[in-house]
């Protein structure tokens, strides 16, 4: 898989033209579906703190919820950015809290290797810090995409050259991503062996190359909603949908 990861490292040099490309075409509700009943969260408990890792991301809610939302997101995607900023309050105070709806968010490294280090400093955490961790990265992502982009052309170039795990290394430390970590209670030693992790480098590396070569994923944010894709990239566009769903 070091192959794999180094043909992404080359994505570097058209960073600026990728990150104005992450989002995809939308289109308009489907007919609504019979309304859902809440459905309570144990006792004691909150759908919100109800947190897993799956196969393929990280799921919070009701595991058994009627309403299933999956998105396929990457942290540095302006267009994930905005609609997370805009959606994150209402869908987790709102639609997982009722138990209603579970939402899982899976890793996609749209812009190649340059998504390598917050995807692999957001899931070096326990389940219940994820999804606040994304949050943050989030609200942070017009910083850490300036700090990359400002990287000097000397940097780039000795990127192609190294080792994928030293290159995921500079730029985490470019972006600021190690402090990130720091702050949030990860220890610089953790946070360090988390981006330097290989089984993880080649596990998003994987879920990017296969889901856009089965067609699941063609842009980021990719929203799928009880198993069919959602035409929706705004939390305007989306909510309908859940509504529509029966939410």
């Amino acid at each position: 898989m070091e192959r794999n990861v180094m043909k992404l490292l080359a994505s570097l040099l058209v960073l600026p033209l990728a990150l104005a490309g992450c989002s995809k075409e939308t289109g308009t509700p489907s007919a609504p579906a019979s309304p859902v009943a809440a459905v309570s969260a144990p006792a004691g408990q909150n759908w919100t703190d109800t947190v897993s890792r799956t196969e393929q991301g990280t799921i919070v809610g009701n595991p058994n919820a009627p309403i299933k939302l999956v998105e396929y997101g990457s942290r540095l995607c302006p267009t994930c950015g905005a609609l997370a900023r805009e959606s994150f309050g209402p869908l987790m105070n709102t639609y997982v809290k009722s138990g209603k709806v579970s939402f899982e968010y899976r890793e996609f490294l749209v812009h190649g290797a340059p998504d390598l280090p917050p995807a692999l400093l957001g899931n070096c955490t326990e389940p219940a810090a994820f999804f606040p961790i994304l949050d943050q990265m989030y609200q942070a992502q017009d910083g850490f995409n300036t700090k990359l982009q400002a990287m000097p052309q000397p940097m780039q170039a000795q990127l192609q050259a190294a080792k994928p795990v030293d290159a995921i290394r500079i730029m985490a430390e470019q972006m600021g991503l190690v402090d990130f970590a720091k702050q949030r209670g990860i220890p610089e030693a953790k946070a360090r062996a988390c981006l330097a992790d290989m089984t993880q480098i080649d596990r998003w590396t994987k879920q990017t190359q296969d889901k856009s070569a089965d067609g699941t994923v063609s842009g980021t944010p990719t929203l799928i909603l009880n198993g069919k894709k959602a035409d929706a990239v705004t939390w305007g566009q989306l909510e309908p949908l859940l509504k529509a769903a029966g939410a």
